[in-house]
């Protein structure tokens, strides 16, 4: 029962927490916000959320790494896909070793494989408290698109990494080679799981469909457990079940194309899914605050692992990974960014050296989140042999220090930065629009006419059919003509004014319907029905 009521008032607090950041007269991101309602939970309750690092992994990352794979533009990531792979790969494994020897170097009572696994948990980037910060100064959307990129890669590569140097911290022993060889069986079988599960998932169920018809609440069920499942069968023969819930993700965006589920199924799930991300994000900062009275509570015999007494040295230590990570992190943008215009150069394309304030953004936008605190808890109590693990309590305070201090920085630095920072001019895709919208309405006429004279020879009243079939097709012609002889730009005028007119309509009669809902004039199911008619209307002109 304790443990239903800790859910609850954790999703309580997410919610509140939206509300909260909204309110402030300040641009406070929404993760800060959901960590101090998380400290004020901890200090205002004796109970303490025991995290079990196991399960704390399989319920959070599997889900929100599959939907990253999912929803990432895959146009837009194979667009700057040696950017991000240079940022996602190698940027990871230069913070790993690069930090990993700084940090033992500068607290020589960290073991060095721990001190590697602490730098393999904060190399992973976090989008979305990027885009929370960020949320009233707008990002350009190729940088985003970077950003997702980068974290859904190096999300996988920095977990695969922490999992190695937990290996090391266990046996007590590490071989390159044999590092190498396992690293490409737990990544390729990892991979290869996730996309099989996914293939074999979506090829049942829509087998399943045609034969007797789609249940939308098992299709958003199947979806959901599609990460878990990737995860699990992975994990068993020793692969990355964190790979495994990525490709997953990935696959699922080809798959629907060839097996379509209904509109109010993707509808649904779409909004279901919203959900859980809002959600699971929301309660790693939340649970990250909760922590925090008990780390700070512990910060003086914490402390003393490193030879200090006074707790002020934590501090000190957080702030000089910060600093480390942000150093390695501009260097490496610098060169990458340098890289892709020599590239660009060689083949004949002129580019202009980028803004340092691109640098200095990029550089700041690598904030640290849910995915850094989801790994650093997934370290092991205890050794092979039953001993504590060496400086886990201080891998975790670190950790959660270098997350909030990352967090603080970028909600001051980036909108500064961004005001005003214009990326690299993207080609117009408004030709590809218009060609698209030609085929797809030229395909609707011509199926509507097929349709018309089935109708029509089947009743034998032909005027009905043509007059009705006609009205409908006058619709895709005028898109047809809008966009064929120059007009588009008149056309989009057109249909944002028809979109600004229905919206009026719209809100006309929801407001009718509310007053004769009130004077009971009007059945419920009615209601429904028409409520759910003026939602898909609104949505459709409003999106």
């Amino acid at each position: 029962m304790a443990a239903v009521s800790v859910v609850l008032f954790l999703l309580l607090a997410v919610v509140v927490s939206g509300a909260i950041s909204r309110m402030l007269p300040i641009s406070l991101p929404t993760p800060l916000v959901q960590i101090m309602l998380g400290a004020i939970i901890g200090l205002s309750t004796s109970y303490r959320v025991e995290l079990d690092p196991e399960l704390f992994l399989l319920l959070f990352l599997p889900p929100l790494l599959f939907l990253d794979g999912w929803r990432i533009p895959k146009d837009e990531l194979l667009k700057d896909v040696s950017t991000v792979v240079e940022l996602a790969l190698g940027l990871v494994l230069l913070t790993v070793v690069g930090m990993g020897l700084f940090i033992h170097w500068m607290i020589p009572a960290m073991p060095l494989a721990v001190a590697f696994a602490l730098a393999a948990v904060v190399s992973p980037t976090d989008p979305i408290a990027v885009s929370a910060i960020a949320a009233r100064v707008p990002i350009p959307k190729r940088m985003m698109h970077i950003l997702e990129g980068e974290s859904l890669l190096n999300d996988a590569s920095g977990l695969v990494c922490l999992r190695f140097a937990i290996a090391a911290a266990l046996t007590g022993a590490f071989s390159v080679g044999a590092a190498a060889l396992n690293f490409l069986w737990v990544a390729g079988a990892g991979l290869a799981i996730g996309v099989v599960v996914t293939l074999t998932v979506t090829r049942t169920k829509a087998w399943v469909t045609r034969r007797w018809g789609e249940d939308t609440g098992s299709q958003i069920l199947v979806s959901l457990l599609i990460p878990f499942g990737a995860y699990l069968l992975a994990e068993q023969v020793h692969a990355s079940g964190i790979l495994a819930a990525v490709g997953a993700g990935v696959t699922m965006t080809f798959a629907e194309i060839s097996r379509q589920a209904l509109a109010v199924t993707r509808m649904r799930r779409n909004s279901v899914w919203d959900t859980i991300q809002f959600s699971l994000n929301g309660i790693i900062f939340v649970l990250l605050g909760e922590q925090l009275p008990g780390i700070l509570a512990g910060a003086r015999q914490t402390v003393a692992v490193t030879g200090h007494s006074a707790p002020w040295w934590l501090a000190v230590y957080v702030l000089a990974i910060v600093a480390g990570l942000a150093l390695l992190r501009s260097l490496w943008v610098w060169m990458s960014l340098r890289l892709t215009i020599l590239r660009k150069r060689n083949r004949g394309e002129s580019l202009q050296s980028p803004d340092w304030r691109l640098i200095a953004a990029m550089s700041f936008a690598g904030v640290r989140g849910a995915i850094t605190l989801a790994g650093v808890l997934t370290l092991p109590l205890a050794l092979d042999d039953g001993s504590p693990f060496p400086a886990r309590d201080l891998a975790i305070f670190l950790a959660a220090g270098v997350i909030i201090v990352s967090l603080v920085l970028a909600s001051v630095a980036l909108p500064i930065l961004l005001r005003g920072l214009r990326m690299p001019p993207e080609p117009s895709r408004q030709a590809e629009e218009d060609m698209t919208r030609i085929a797809t309405a030229k395909a609707a006429i011509a199926a509507i006419e097929q349709r018309q004279h089935m109708l029509a020879e089947e009743s034998g009243d032909a005027d009905l059919y043509t007059s009705t079939a006609a009205r409908v097709m006058d619709f895709y012609r005028e898109r047809i003509e809008g966009l064929s002889d120059g007009r588009s730009d008149d056309l989009r005028m057109q249909e944002r004014l028809f979109g600004d007119f229905l919206l009026a309509g719209v809100a006309a009669e929801r407001r009718t319907l509310a007053e004769l809902v009130r004077r009971r004039e009007v059945g419920s199911t009615t209601v429904q029905k028409l409520t759910r008619e003026l939602d898909l209307a609104e949505a459709r002109f409003r999106g």
